[in-house]
């Protein structure tokens, strides 16, 4: 395949990899030797972006008059003071995997932690690489039923683990040869370095398939030239990993989504009578779920040179969203008893309880419904601000929450589980 002039965005494929080089994260205790390179094949949708932008000064002149001619200076110069951080964004469905991963399980992982991997055990492990394959903040399970468990639990810490970005234009062009990926064959190769998540966002189209909007920061945006599986370290032991990306059964339907929303206090302002309902009804028609790391990077501030980012550091984790109903006043369960309460219930409950300044509810999604393959994201704490009315042909409700953690420094807000099949 020649070299290419031009190249079309719907013929890219994405990498993420992770070297795990002089890190000791074999689950048997063995020195990483031939297993220190990692890299997931990512199936991305259309409409990705990358991009780095530059920090500039400008010095300009603005002085009166020299002369009696009113002859002045007016010049002016420009500096590149330092590269931005790198700055990447990208869509995956949601796909949970025979084998008890996801699709995006190196995501996943590495939003949630400082996280390894153990080729041994096929699992990402805490961030010392220790505690077999049940350890940190991906638990699998390969029986009753198959799943996969992202939690929080391993997030508190100042910096998450890292990754290379690879986005490879022409990679899936007529004629691509994934063994030898290279601008002579055709493809132009990006790699962002040091790259981290930043924030994770769930959309409930009604009538779509379940996807993750991935979007994050790196420290260096550059083009490259590759070959042998974009192999740029030249070590031949790359263990590439692309488990359920041509599969098929493992999609999930956003309109078989359920909700369940309960509260285990009742009485939330001691007063001696129910605030609350212990359950509520509501059937979705849309909503949103984003997780946020607000992280920041550092760059150093020096003349005479273009500074690039050297690292980041992880600010305040932010776990919310959106949901939406149709105002439903009827006081009827779905199976037409009247054991849990409507919409219109829950906007007179809350709107009501103004001795309350911080209400507690128990929420979980689960994406699918009841079928498989599924996701559950669970919050077991979580405060909903009183909802707002949608005037629309048929009027709605919509209700923005807050997960938080069940106490002000734990890590608890969130647990997400991704579900193969029974």
């Amino acid at each position: 395949m020649p070299a290419a002039n031009l190249q079309l965005s719907r013929n890219t494929h994405v990498y993420l990899e992770k070297d795990q080089t002089g890190l000791n994260i074999l689950s048997t205790g063995a020195a990483a030797t031939d297993q220190n390179i990692y890299r997931w094949k990512i199936p991305v949708l259309d409409g990705f972006s990358f991009n780095q932008a530059v920090a500039t000064s400008e010095i300009t002149l603005n002085e009166m008059a020299r002369d009696n001619k009113l002859n002045t200076r007016r010049g002016r110069s420009m500096f590149n003071d330092a590269l931005e951080p790198a700055e990447w964004s990208f869509t995956t469905y949601v796909r949970p995997n025979s084998d008890a991963t996801s699709v995006d399980a190196a995501l996943w992982a590495s939003m949630i932690g400082n996280t390894h991997y153990a080729g041994s055990t096929g699992w990402l492990l805490t961030s010392d690489g220790s505690g077999g394959n049940t350890a940190g903040p991906v638990v699998p399970s390969t029986s009753n039923p198959v799943s996969v468990t992202y939690d929080l639990n391993d997030s508190n810490t100042v910096e998450l683990g890292v990754f290379n970005l690879y986005f490879v234009l022409g990679g899936c062009a007529p004629g691509a040869n994934e063994a030898a990926f290279g601008t002579a064959n055709g493809q132009t190769v990006y790699k962002i370095s040091n790259c981290v998540v930043n924030s994770a966002t769930l959309e409930f189209d009604i009538d779509g398939i379940t996807q993750i909007t991935w979007s994050g920061f790196g420290t260096l945006l550059e083009q490259v030239a590759v070959s042998n599986t974009i192999n740029l370290a030249s070590n031949n032991s790359i263990n590439t990993i692309d488990t359920g990306t041509t599969a098929t059964d493992n999609f999930i339907k956003n309109r078989l989504t359920t909700l369940g929303v309960a509260v285990s206090n009742l009485d939330q302002d001691g007063d001696g009578s129910n605030d609350f309902d212990s359950a509520y009804s509501l059937t979705l028609t849309g909503g949103s779920i984003t997780f946020e790391n607000n992280i920041t990077f550092l760059t150093p501030e020096e003349l005479c040179r273009v500074n690039v980012p050297i690292g980041h550091v992880t600010g305040t984790r932010t776990v919310s969203g959106a949901f939406t109903c149709y105002l439903d006043d009827s006081n009827l369960a779905s199976d037409g008893t009247t054991a849990a309460k409507t919409s219109a219930e829950l906007f007179r409950d809350l709107s009501a309880a103004t001795g309350i300044t911080s209400n507690r509810f128990d929420l979980n999604f689960s994406v699918g419904g009841s079928t498989y393959p599924r996701a559950e994201f669970d919050f077991n704490n979580c405060h909903l601000e009183i909802p707002n009315h949608q005037i629309e042909d048929v009027i709605s409700l919509e209700t923005t929450w807050h997960a938080l953690p069940s106490t002000l420094d734990g890590a608890d807000e969130a647990t997400v589980v991704y579900k193969y099949s029974a």
